[in-house]
């Protein structure tokens, strides 16, 4: 049976395809034992090396709560600037006026360009060198910088990719009935692209987390993935235990952001299906926002 995209195998292809898949499937086992044998001759895989987390609570209180904790400082407040900062980007590259598009154009190309690990390790240079920072928050404040000024040129992106997703509809519509620039960009484009951009920014919201390790790597910043160095020399180097624990615990933070989002897209997604804004034009000559259930309502009291 063909079908648009493929046609249908031939009794020859078939049993080609039954081949390639049996010599992957060996090939992927034997890729497995030979890593299995091979961390369990070196002791790896034994008890003792994985017993500290499955029998005391010291590893995490010692060693990984506190690189928990800096993990999600960091990323909270590179998340809360660089998602304004973006969206003001992002909007200024879609203004009439060609200056504003050019330097936002400019700041985030530059900053989009550059790797997030380079930008961590000048801001940390400039905290020593022109600030009276402290040594001992500076890498917090250099990880910070770098993963805002990486993120937020990736989000203005974002932003203005989504924006222009939307039908031109949308802004004729809008300006027929009076509105400014600000309006129809504020109760208009933003609230009908934020669904859209959801995925995208959820995606961002990841990288954030995960790169909080590049400051562990070369700034000496105390995060979650630093923490495996001194709990694996503390507990007989226990180097794949103590990677696969922390593993589990950025793979478990990250699944709940991207459940969290899920459930606010599939929430935004209902709201717009059951209820809807209509804007009219008020004495004062103004503009208002009616509810769109309401204002039917009172049309069906009234006549």
């Amino acid at each position: 049976m063909s079908s648009v995209l493929y046609d249908a195998q031939g009794p020859r292809a078939k049993r080609r395809n039954i081949l390639y898949t049996a010599l992957f499937v060996v090939a992927l086992a034997a890729v497995g034992w030979w890593v299995y044998d091979s961390l369990s001759s070196k002791g790896q895989l034994d008890w003792i090396k994985w017993e500290p987390f499955f029998t005391s609570s010291q590893p995490y209180t010692t060693y990984i709560w506190p690189g928990l904790q800096n993990t999600l400082i960091a990323a909270s407040l590179s998340l809360v600037i660089a998602l304004p900062l973006g969206a003001i980007f992002g909007i200024a590259r879609l203004s009439d006026h060609a200056w504003v598009r050019g330097i936002a154009g400019t700041l985030v190309e530059f900053f989009r360009a550059i790797p997030v690990l380079i930008l961590m390790l000048f801001a940390n240079q400039a905290y020593s060198d022109f600030t009276d920072v402290s040594s001992e928050v500076r890498p917090l404040y250099a990880v910070v910088t770098g993963l805002v000024l990486y993120n937020a040129s990736v989000l203005a992106e974002i932003v203005r990719a989504g924006i222009l997703a939307l039908p031109r509809g949308q802004t004729d519509a809008a300006k027929a009935i009076g509105m400014r620039k600000g309006q129809t960009m504020t109760y208009v484009l933003l609230p009908q692209s934020v669904t859209a951009m959801l995925p995208a920014i959820v995606s961002q919201m990841v990288v954030i987390v995960k790169d909080t390790a590049l400051g562990g790597a070369m700034l000496s910043f105390s995060e979650l993935l630093s923490s495996v160095r001194p709990m694996s020399a503390n507990y007989g180097a226990n180097t794949i235990a103590s990677f696969t624990i922390v593993a589990v615990i950025f793979v478990a933070l990250n699944f709940a952001l991207t459940t969290a989002a899920s459930w606010l897209e599939r929430k935004l997604r209902r709201g717009k299906k059951s209820t809807g804004a209509v804007v009219h034009a008020s004495p004062g000559g103004g503009l208002e926002t009616v509810d769109s259930e309401a204002a039917t309502a009172d049309h069906d009291r009234t006549g």
